[in-house]
């Protein structure tokens, strides 16, 4: 039990550790770019406050002239003029000046003070050699430094000049120095902002010694103590009620725990879902006991003034996350709605759509020209085009839909459709052509090539056909359309599918006979029509025989081979019968010759 629970602290802090380690890491890189943004605004500050150091030098220089005794009137006048230019230029930089100083705030953030748990100020000039992330470095190891003495005074806390930088001193150690740019950077003069950083500082020592008194840490000390137990108390209620709940699970089996069925399948039998019941009951249980571990724990840091920056960083490293997902969202809440609002309108147009198509199936609604086996297909294209059309006008309105690893992706797809699929798009056209071709229907006898088969199934991209061995052969739909495709079935519902044999008689055999015979042998077979009633051609009058072609008409396309056998039985029957042998003269000759 408490093996479990020493585990899950030492996995949360190490995942901690590894979550500070890669901010650290980050925040490395965006510091030494912040630095150098910063020098280079300085450098720009700097500029701008010695043209106007200038102007200021200029207009002291003409200031002094105008008051010479010049007899010369318009050299008096070209002072007069000079001066009042140089007035309105200064007093444009120095309305200026400000907003310039604002905007580049804006731009870089510098670098913040913070010695205890509350930022001071913001360095955002460098100072000689020092940049301003190692100046501001080095203010804050001094306060907290001088945060160890234990007897401090606000009174040693002074500011002193060094040239023409101030100092904050104290005990004569320097803790912080300001120069012009510094107080550029917050427009203000070096002496105002030297006090205001000493009053900065002086509150924040007196805080940090309240902060840090015996009465204020044995206080820290008991709250801490009462959050471990806490803790502990949740973790064993956590632990105790996913217990009773495993054993609330294992007990409904049978009873209201029987498995899954979709129809006549077994997702899960019951067995199954009780395993997968326990799993998520098993994982909720260490997700809590995780995250109220990792809760905890920014908690006991903040307790102490020692260890709050590590508690702000804990909470930042889920709550920064946090609040950018939830900025994100909130910001992407009207494209919602607009994507919302185009899905509700394409939904209801695609099932008006559906419903034409049903009702020109059931043959409800008639449209001239417009066959009802057109229904489903057409209804497919239109649904694709539809759907099409929706995508382009909610793809501007996706999350993303303007990042380059968006367009990307959406480039690499086209090119791979565009390789990937030219055989398939292929079929995809001629699928369409033949549905509305109507060559054939689903239940057909055709003859596709050299094939011959019923129709079993008609796709966009094959057609497949059952033959009489019960042979399932798939057809490209390309290769159907460049190949000639015999129907069987199409007329033989309405007018009959004429059937023909032929057979060869010699010259002895009367031709009329022959006809009666004929006629007689298909009347006799099953599924021959006798309206309208068979008739009979004479092909060919060879040298030794004449050939005799019967035709008959049936209106059960898909037997032909069963009517085929049964005819070629009732001929050999009745010519037999008739006392005629169906034998060529040439074998009758070779025959004779053996006998």
């Amino acid at each position: 039990m408490i093996y479990k629970k020493v585990l899950i602290f030492v996995l949360t802090c190490l995942l901690s550790g590894s979550l500070l380690a890669q901010h650290h890491t980050i925040s490395n890189h965006r510091d030494s770019l912040k630095n150098s943004q910063l020098i280079k605004q300085t450098t720009k500050l700097q500029e701008i406050a010695s043209v106007h150091q200038s102007d200021s030098i200029q207009k002291a220089v003409v200031l002094q002239l105008q008051n010479l005794n010049v007899q010369d009137s318009t050299k008096i006048r070209l002072l007069v003029t000079t001066l009042q230019a140089l007035k309105l230029s200064d007093s444009l930089e120095k309305s200026q000046l400000p907003h310039h100083i604002d905007s580049l705030k804006r731009l870089v953030t510098g670098f913040q003070v913070i010695p205890f748990d509350q930022p001071l100020f913001t360095i955002r000039s460098p100072l000689g050699a020092f940049s301003p992330q190692e100046r501001a470095k080095a203010i804050t190891e001094k306060l907290k430094q001088l945060a160890r003495d234990y007897v401090f005074h606000q009174d040693s806390l002074v500011i002193s000049s060094q040239y023409a930088i101030l100092q904050i001193q104290y005990a004569h150690q320097p803790i912080l120095s300001i120069d012009t740019t510094d107080a550029l950077w917050m427009n203000s003069s070096k002496l105002k902002l030297a006090q205001h950083y000493r009053n900065q500082i002086a509150l924040a020592m007196a805080s940090h010694q309240q902060a840090t008194s015996l009465q204020s840490l044995l206080k820290e000390a008991g709250l801490a103590i009462l959050v471990i137990l806490a803790v502990t108390l949740l973790i064993y209620f956590i632990r105790r009620l996913a217990k009773k709940l495993s054993r609330k699970i294992t007990e409904q089996r049978g009873k209201r725990i029987n498995g899954i069925k979709i129809k006549s399948y077994e997702l899960f039998n019951a067995g199954q879902q009780i395993s997968v019941l326990l799993f998520f009951n098993n994982v909720i249980k260490w997700s809590l006991i995780i995250l109220l571990v990792y809760l905890a724990l920014p908690v006991l840091f903040g307790l102490f003034p020692w260890t709050r920056g590590i508690a702000t960083t804990l909470f930042g490293l889920v709550l920064n996350p946090a609040k950018k997902i939830i900025k994100a969202f909130w910001n992407y809440m009207p494209n919602l709605f607009t994507v919302l609002l185009i899905g509700v309108v394409f939904w209801y147009f695609l099932k008006g759509i559906r419903y034409l198509k049903r009702e020109i199936e059931k043959g409800n609604l008639t449209i001239p020209g417009f066959y009802a086996d057109w229904a489903a297909p057409t209804y497919q294209i239109v649904r694709v085009i539809v759907l099409a059309f929706m995508f382009i006008l909610i793809f501007p309105y996706l999350p993303g839909s303007n990042s380059l690893a968006f367009k990307g992706v959406s480039v690499f797809l086209g090119v791979l459709f565009t390789f990937g699929s030219a055989g398939p798009l292929g079929n995809l056209i001629s699928g369409m052509v033949l549905t509305y071709m109507r060559s054939f229907k689903v239940g057909d006898r055709v003859k596709i090539g050299e094939v011959t088969g019923d129709i079993m199934e008609e796709t966009l991209l094959v057609i497949r056909i059952r033959t009489i061995k019960n042979e399932i052969i798939s057809i490209p739909n390309s290769s159907v359309l460049a190949s000639h495709t015999i129907n069987y079935s199409s007329e033989s519902a309405q007018e009959g599918l004429i059937i023909n044999t032929t057979i060869t008689m010699g010259y002895n055999t009367p031709w009329k006979q022959v006809h009666e015979l004929l006629i007689q042998a298909a009347l006799q077979t099953e599924y021959i029509q006798p309206s309208p009633a068979p008739y009979v051609y004479q092909t060919k009058l060879d040298d030794y025989y004449a050939s005799y072609q019967i035709n008959a008409y049936t209106r059960e396309a898909n037997q032909q081979d069963l009517i085929y056998s049964n005819l070629h039985q009732h001929i050999q029957n009745i010519f037999n019968d008739a006392g005629l042998e169906l034998v060529s003269p040439h074998y009758r000759v070779i025959r004779t010759e053996r006998t």
